[in-house]
């Protein structure tokens, strides 16, 4: 398996491990899964093509494409957990894991599962990609001291740095999870998704789109938008797509904007590209629980452009009744998720 499935397949046991759900043979068909990935086995598809250029056609492996491809995380999680229900895998660049879970839980409503395992994943850290993002000037240049190269908001910020990861949550139908007594960290109320329809990296410079994922849903949820009191940011590091989703929060909250606080898990872990909306996901159930916010890290000099609260610094403990984790990928694909504390 490519590092990427590896990384999914440990996130997906971990979560299903944590949740202390049993797969009996009626659940087994209501069960699924949704983890995808944005750029799936590169690390594989580089070092096959090396192999083939030198050694022929001969030496591929024939476990390279099962051992590459973007579902495979997907089908490895069903055959290790014995899961028969929905098994499929977005690849939405950077909103794949938000995507993923908005997705599952759409299933879950629908009435074709009662709980998915759902997520993203992404070991993009290989010669290629870093070698293409370089050139597309998206990462950071603040390379001598590396933990403070990933610094959203500020005014030094110039880029993003690339990371490795997997976060995968576990849904579950309420009145089933419920029933079987298990700990529900958070409610996810709603999910919101879009397009920008405007350039094929770049934001739309006043933030129309973002704002209206978002307002799309909150209004999934069901909540008013005075609730939502934290966004757990894109937050990128970029010197575009940061004004671009602060102009959105302006344009989609008003001047409630000025009320929320906002934070990037990024300026701590970098950005995890197809994995990103998982792992930030379960950053923002987790200030749901426990009532904390984490903080923007390196946010030493705030761009007067972005002029909300990031939170530097310091974690805060504050009350939340419903908060938002935003993803948004290349090609101009969105995705927002409300999470509420549970009532």
């Amino acid at each position: 398996m490519d590092r990427f499935i590896q990384l999914g397949l440990v996130a997906s046991v971990e979560a299903f491990a944590d949740s202390g759900i049993v797969v009996s043979d009626s659940l087994a068909p209501r069960f699924g899964v949704a983890v995808g990935a944005g750029i799936g086995g590169l690390q594989t598809i580089e070092d096959t093509t090396a192999l083939y250029s030198t050694r022929g056609h001969r030496r591929v492996s024939p476990f390279y494409i099962p051992g590459s491809i973007i579902n495979m995380i997907s089908g490895n999680v069903s055959i290790r957990l014995g899961l028969k229900g929905p098994n499929i895998a977005i690849a939405t660049a950077c909103s794949t894991g938000t995507h993923s879970i908005g997705q599952a839980a759409r299933m879950i409503q629908y009435g074709d599962a009662d709980a998915m395992l759902a997520g993203g994943a992404e070991a993009g850290v290989t010669p290629t990609a870093v070698a293409g993002f370089s050139m597309a000037r998206a990462l950071t240049r603040h390379n001598a001291v590396p933990r403070e190269a990933s610094r959203p908001w500020d005014v030094d910020r110039d880029g993003f740095v690339i990371g490795e990861g997997a976060g995968v949550v576990l849904l579950e139908e309420f009145e089933h999870a419920r029933q079987r007594g298990a700990r529900i960290y958070a409610e996810l109320a709603g999910f919101g998704l879009n397009a920008d329809a405007n350039h094929m990296t770049q934001p739309l410079p006043d933030g129309d789109g973002a704002a209206q994922c978002m307002v799309n849903a909150v209004r999934d949820a069901g909540v008013s938008a005075e609730s939502i009191s934290y966004i757990n940011a894109h937050g990128t590091s970029t010197p575009l797509g940061d004004i671009a989703e602060t102009k959105a929060i302006k344009l989609a909250f008003g001047d409630h904007a000025y009320d929320m606080m906002i934070s990037s898990n990024k300026s701590m872990i970098g950005h995890l590209l197809g994995a990103a909306g998982g792992v930030e996901a379960i950053s923002t159930i987790l200030s749901v629980h426990h009532q904390i916010i984490p903080p923007t890290i390196n946010l030493d000099s705030q761009d007067p452009e972005c002029d909300l609260d990031y939170v530097p610094h310091t974690a805060r403990d504050v009350s939340i009744e419903a908060a938002i984790s935003n993803s948004f990928g290349f090609g101009g694909t969105n995705g927002s998720l409300v999470f509420r504390r549970l009532q």
